[in-house]
Order: C-alpha cells, then structure tokens, then sequence
C-alpha cells in the first residue's frame, strides 16, 4: 500500500461507524481542548494542595494547613491561579493527545467495537507509548504553578525551558514512571471503560428518559472514584518530582515514595490520599466534559456525512 493510498484513507468514511479516522481524532482532540478549559482551576488548586505538604524546612505539614495555603493562593490571585499552566495544556492537546490519541486509534483499528468504543489493550499500550510525548509537556506545567506561593506569578515557559537546556532537557522528563501507571489507568478507565460503562446506563434507564449528558455525568461518578483512589498516589509522586527546582537536586521515584510513606506514617491516610475529594470532583468533570465534547464532535461529523451522502446508516439505527 503507497504512502498516498495511506493518507487518502484516513480521510475515508467508514461504513462501521460513519467517521472517518480524521474526523475521530478530531472529535477526540475537540474532546479534550474543551475538558482542558474547564477543569484547569480544579487542576492547579489540586496541585497546589498536593505541592504544599511541605513546609519551607521540608517538614511535612498537616492536610488542613495545605489546603489553607492553597486558599491564600488562590485568594491572593484568583485568576492568575486559575488559569496557571493553562497554555501548556492547551498545547499539550496536540503534542500530548496526538501521539496518545494516535496511537491509542491505531492500535484499536483492529478491535474498535461496532459503537466505536476501545479495547483495554490499546487503552494500556497507547498509555505506555506515549509517555514521552506528554511528560514535557506536564513537567512545564507543574513549574509554571510551583512558584506561586513565593513569587505570586506564574513561572515564564521560557524561563523553564532555558533552565531545562543546561541540562540537555533531561529535566522534563522527572515523573515518567509514575506519568506511565497515572496514564494507564486513565486511558483504561475514563477512555475504555466510562464509554460502555455509560452506554449501559443509558440503556438500563431508557425508560427514564435519561439522555447523552446525563448518562455520561452518571458513568464519570461511577467510574471517578476508581480512577482517584488508583491515581491519587502517582499523582502525588508525580507533583513531588516535577516541582523540584530544575537547576537544583532532582527527585527519583523511590525518594518520592519514601516522602509519601513518611507522610502517611504523620497523618495516616489523609497524608497519602491528599487531594483526594479535589481529585474525584476534577475526574467527574473532565470525563464528562470530554466524552461530551467528543460526542458533540462525533454526532455532528456523522450528520454531516449522512447529509453529503458519504454514510448511509443501518436499517433501524437511532
């Protein structure tokens, strides 16, 4: 097969599930710029809680006294807290979905279910594969907001990158192991698992009148606390080594490890699971504001290629 043939087949429409591959991943980037937009706040106040468990001497601090500092954060600037780290994530939706998203779409082509929903071994392969796209560009993210307490701003893109070339940018991948177990499980939970989760509900309480939304907002909830309670810990590995200075000693996994376990021996499990209320409050948001926005995308990308004639839907299809 030529390279051309390739190309001018990823534009093709497919009679399985009337999308193209293009207009897929399209759906599934769209998906994701509208979840990155409005869970960014929950996201920096999160980390912000998580990054202050430690005072200025390095001693950990109670649970409360975190939350209490991330307040005076977000207090002093509540817009600039709220949008910190927003650009990198914005354009992480291209250099860190397109290689997930890619690859996640390659590996399912072969096993992609009749309603278009992924295998758990392209969710689990994909997470793996496209760790060391998406580490960077989370690393810049958590140091942009790793100042604030101190300089009230966040810290310039440049400024971290320039940091990162003295060290042959060997600085923005800290935190991929933990990136890879955090990814994992969101690719097999929020990617593979909330899609049939919510097309059960969907049909279980169809006589309810329950619609798209509903049952999305419903198989989030569902899937959340799963997801939180799996993440929540390599959340915490991951803040612990990327808010470290670049320029100073970085942290490695086990160190982390140790710091987490120190701190549940002080506060029990209130000091592993820190974030952990803001952790299943953010999930819920984000998967449903991406599944939502991917099924706008979706069904509005079928539509269009029913109308052009370019998909004829089965007999007694919805």
């Amino acid at each position: 097969m030529s390279l051309l043939q390739t190309y001018s087949d990823y534009f093709v429409v497919s009679q399985k599930n009337g999308l193209s591959q293009f207009q897929t991943m399209t759906a599934y980037l769209g998906g994701s710029a509208f979840q990155t937009v409005l869970d960014n706040p929950v996201t920096a106040y999160r980390q912000l809680v998580q990054q202050y468990a430690k005072d200025a001497a390095g001693k950990a601090v109670d649970p409360k006294v975190a939350v209490a500092e991330a307040n005076a954060v977000f207090k002093a600037a509540p817009v600039a807290a709220s949008l910190s780290g927003l650009i990198p994530r914005i354009i992480g939706v291209g250099f860190k979905r397109v290689p997930k998203f890619g690859i996640l779409l390659g590996l399912s082509f072969f096993s992609l279910g009749e309603d278009g929903t992924i295998s758990p071994t392209a969710a689990f392969g994909a997470s793996v594969l496209s760790a060391p796209f998406i580490n960077p560009i989370r690393m810049i993210e958590k140091q942009q907001r790793a100042y604030f307490k101190t300089t009230g701003a966040e810290k310039p893109i440049m400024e971290i990158l320039r940091e990162s070339a003295k060290q042959n940018f060997l600085p923005l991948f800290r935190g991929s192991v933990p990136l890879m177990g955090h990814s994992c499980a969101s690719a097999l939970l929020g990617l593979a698992g909330q899609p049939k989760l919510q097309k059960y509900i969907k049909e279980e309480l169809s006589h309810y009148g329950i619609g798209t939304f509903t049952s999305g907002l419903l198989a989030s909830a569902a899937v959340t606390p799963i997801y939180v309670a799996v993440t929540n810990p390599l959340s915490r590995l991951e803040v612990i080594m990327q808010t470290s200075k670049i320029d100073g000693k970085s942290i490695g996994v086990i160190e982390a490890c140790k710091e987490v376990v120190n701190d549940s021996k002080q506060f029990g499990l209130r000091g592993v699971f820190r974030g952990q209320g803001l952790g299943i409050a953010k999930g819920i948001l984000s998967l449903t504001a991406f599944h939502q926005g991917r099924i706008w995308l979706t069904d509005g990308f079928r539509n269009h290629n029913i109308s052009n004639g370019s998909y004829t839907p089965p007999v007694g299809s919805a």
